[in-house]
C-alpha cells in the first residue's frame, strides 16, 4: 500500500532479476544501455517518492553500458556484463564522495573500493550509490542530509537500515540487486522489512578494503536480492580478499550452492535474544510467520525443534567495538558540527571506550566462538545442530519519524527492543541470511534468519534456495509506486 497523497501515475513495473538480466544480455535480447536508462528513468521517477539514492552517476554508466554493449557484441562474456546494480553510500567510488549519510562538504574517493572493483570486473554497471543513516548506525534510514528513505511496500514506513536505500531500490525493481553492509543486521533487517533475501556472510568474504577491519571486525558487506539465485551470484561477483584484508576466508561458490539440495538438517528454532535489558521478544505477527516458516522446514524433511543457544554476555564483546567504529568514522568528519547529536555522543563514548576496552572485546571472540560453537554439529557429523533459526527482527517496520527527537539512549532502547536478533552475528563474524517470512495483516513485510557456524554460507544459502522453491515469495511485489518529482545529484 502506498501513502495516502494524491499522484496522477505510477511507477513502470521493475526489471526482471539480476541473473535474468545477466542472460538477456548474453542472448542480445535487450542492451546494457536499455537496462541501464530504464533503471535511471525508473530511480528518477521514485525519488521523490521513495528517496533510494544520494546520488547518480548518469552519463558515466550510461558510457560503461555503451562500453558494454560493445565487448558483447564482440562475444565477451562475464557474469554480469552490462548489468546495472547499485551500491550503498559508504562504499567507495572513484569521482564520487563516499558521505555514508552524512551531510557536509567531502572529497571526492580516488579509487574503486575492492568490492565495487571485483564488480566492475564482473561487468556490472554501477548506476549510483544508495542512502544509508549516519555511519549506519541505525535499523532507520533517515537524517538530515538527505530526509527520509520509504518503505516501497507502504511509504509511510521505513525500509530499515542501514542499508535502507539498497533494499528500498531493489524491492522496488529500479535496479535487480544491491550492496549494503551489515555491522549489527544493517542488510538482514531492511532485507526483512521489504520482503527481501539479505546475505551477510562470513567476515572477509567480501573485502572492506580500504575500510579494512570496519567497525572493529563488525562490518562486512552483502548482497540485497528478490531471489536467492540472485544474491548468491551478486555474493560471488564481489567476493574476494585484497592483500591487507586481515580476514580471508577461503572462497566458495554461492551460485553453486543456490543449485544444491541442502540434505535433511537439524534446525533450531530460537524465540529468546540475547541479553540486551529491553526485554524485547518477537511481536505476535512476527512469532506467527517465523513459526510458519518453520513448520514448512518441518514439511520439506528437516528436524526443528526449539533451543536457546548460550549467547552469554556477547554484549560485552559488541558494545565497545560499535562504538569506538562510530567514534572512528565520525573523527574524520571535516565538521563534525553537521553530525546528529546521538553521533557525536557515541563518539564521546566511543572515545571513552576505545583501546584497552576495545582490545578485551575482541579477545572474547575466541571464548564466544567457543561457547556458541558447540552449539553447532561438528563438520563430520555428531550432536548439535546445523542452522540456527530466529526471527530477524522482533518488530515490524516501524513508521518514519518513529525515532526522531529521541536522545542517544532513547534511539539505542528503541531500536534494541525492535532488533535484538541480529548483531550477535556480527560479532562472531559467522554468516547468516534473510529470507522473507511473510506479511502482517496490515501488508508489512517480516523476516526470518537462517544462522550457522563459521564458513556455512553454502549450506545456508542451499538451504534458502530449497525454502524459495517451496514458498516462491519472488512472486509477491510491493504495489505501483506514486510519481513524483524529487532533486538528484550527479554525483560529479
Amino acid at each position: 500500500m502506498s501513502s495516502p497523497e494524491a499522484v496522477e501515475t505510477t511507477e513502470p513495473a521493475g526489471p526482471t532479476g539480476l541473473a535474468d538480466s545477466a542472460q538477456e544480455l548474453a542472448e542480445g535480447r535487450t542492451t546494457s544501455v536499455e537496462q541501464v536508462s530504464a533503471a535511471l528513468r525508473r530511480i528518477e521517477a521514485s525519488q521523490g517518492t521513495l528517496n533510494a539514492f544520494r546520488h547518480l552517476r548518469a552519463e558515466a554508466a550510461l558510457a560503461e553500458a555503451a562500453e558494454a554493449d560493445r565487448r558483447l557484441a564482440a562475444g565477451e562474456r562475464l557474469p554480469l556484463l552490462g548489468v546495472p546494480v547499485a551500491v550503498k553510500d559508504d562504499t567507495d567510488v572513484a569521482g564520487m564522495p563516499t558521505y555514508f549519510g552524512c551531510d557536509g562538504d567531502l572529497p571526492a574517493a580516488t579509487a574503486d573500493s575492492e568490492s565495487v572493483r571485483r564488480l566492475r570486473a564482473a561487468g556490472a554497471v554501477i548506476v549510483g550509490k544508495t542512502n544509508s543513516c549516519e555511519l549506519g548506525q541505525w535499523p532507520f534510514t533517515e537524517g538530515r542530509a538527505f530526509g527520509a528513505t520509504r518503505n516501497p511496500w507502504h511509504t509511510g514506513h521505513t525500509p530499515g537500515g542501514s542499508s535502507g536505500g539498497s533494499a528500498a531500490a531493489v524491492a522496488a525493481g529500479l535496479v535487480p540487486a544491491a550492496l549494503g553492509s551489515d555491522g549489527a543486521g544493517s542488510v538482514r533487517i531492511p532485507a526483512a522489512w521489504t520482503h527481501l533475501v539479505g546475505i551477510k556472510p562470513q567476515r572477509g568474504r567480501i573485502s572492506g578494503h580500504p575500510h579494512t577491519d570496519a567497525f572493529q571486525g563488525l562490518t562486512v558487506n552483502g548482497p540485497l536480492a528478490r531471489t536467492v539465485a540472485d544474491a548468491a551470484l551478486l555474493l560471488d561477483a564481489a567476493a574476494g580478499s585484497h592483500p591487507d584484508d586481515p580476514h580471508r576466508p577461503p572462497p566458495v561458490s554461492a551460485a553453486a550452492a543456490a543449485r544444491r539440495d541442502p540434505g535433511r538438517l537439524r534446525i533450531a528454532l530460537a524465540w529468546r535474544p540475547p541479553l540486551t535489558l529491553t526485554g524485547s521478544g518477537p511481536h505476535p505477527e512476527v512469532r506467527r510467520a517465523v513459526l510458519a516458516l518453520a513448520e514448512d522446514l518441518a514439511r520439506l524433511g528437516h528436524h526443528v525443534e526449539e533451543a536457546r543457544p548460550r549467547y552469554g554476555l556477547i554484549g560485552l564483546g559488541f558494545v565497545p567495538r560499535a562504538t569506538a567504529g562510530i567514534a572512528e568514522l565520525a573523527a574524520r568528519h571535516p565538521d563534525p558540527a553537521l553530525l546528529d547529536p546521538r553521533t557525536r555522543s557515541a563518539l564521546r563514548t566511543g572515545t571513552r571506550l576505545g583501546g584497552r576496552a576495545v582490545r578485551a572485546a575482541r579477545e572474547r571472540e575466541v571464548r564466544q566462538h567457543r561457547r556458541i560453537g558447540a552449539f553447532f554439529r561438528p563438520p563430520r557429523g555428531g550432536a548439535g545442530y546445523d542452522v540456527l533459526l530466529t526471527p530477524t527482527t522482533a518488530l515490524p517496520p516501524p513508521p518514519i519519524g518513529r525515532f526522531d527527537g529521541l536522545s542517544a539512549w532513547r534511539t539505542d532502547l528503541a531500536m534494541t527492543e525492535a532488533c535484538p536478533y541480529a548483531w550477535p552475528w556480527n560479532v562472531l563474524g559467522w554468516p547468516g541470511i534473510n529470507v522473507p517470512a511473510g506479511f502482517t495483516v496490515d501488508g508489512l513485510p517480516v523476516g526470518a534468519q537462517l544462522l550457522g557456524p563459521s564458513r556455512s554460507e553454502e549450506l545456508l544459502i542451499s538451504l534458502a534456495a530449497q525454502l524459495e522453491a517451496d514458498r516462491r515469495w519472488y512472486e509477491h511485489r510491493p504495489p505501483a509506486l506514486p510519481v513524483r518529482s524529487g532533486p538528484q545529484d550527479d554525483g560529479r
